[in-house]
């Protein structure tokens, strides 16, 4: 059984920072493409980064391009997000995902709140 855990959000001033993990189980991270995708108050899914480990390739979207670094800890089979320079627009719930949008194959979440 598939199954995403992730951990690691919380409350940081703008300008902060924050790692994500996500723990998976019932597969190998670096035989899937991974992604994060978040979700703000109010608002849908948005896809924010996804890495391709066959293709040793990440993408992000322009809004966080330069401060987010997604990668995997193959040993460890959990997958991360560093997250630098935090706005207040980066305040949502995160979560990891597997496959393509709308992303079902998802963990539970976990909150970031950034605010002075």
């Amino acid at each position: 059984e598939v199954q995403l855990v992730e951990s690691g959000g919380g409350l940081v001033h703008p300008g902060g920072s924050l790692k994500l993990s996500c723990t998976a189980s019932g597969f190998t991270l670096t035989n899937a493409d991974m992604t994060w995708v978040r979700q703000a108050p109010g608002k849908g899914l948005e896809w924010v980064s996804t890495i391709y480990p066959s293709r040793d390739l990440t993408t992000y979207t322009a809004a966080v391009k330069g401060r987010f670094i997604i990668s995997i800890d193959n040993a460890k089979n959990i997958l991360y997000l560093q997250m630098n320079s935090l706005k207040i627009e980066d305040t949502a719930v995160y979560y990891c995902a597997t496959g393509s949008a709308p992303w079902p194959t998802r963990g539970q979440g976990t909150q970031v709140t950034v605010s002075s």
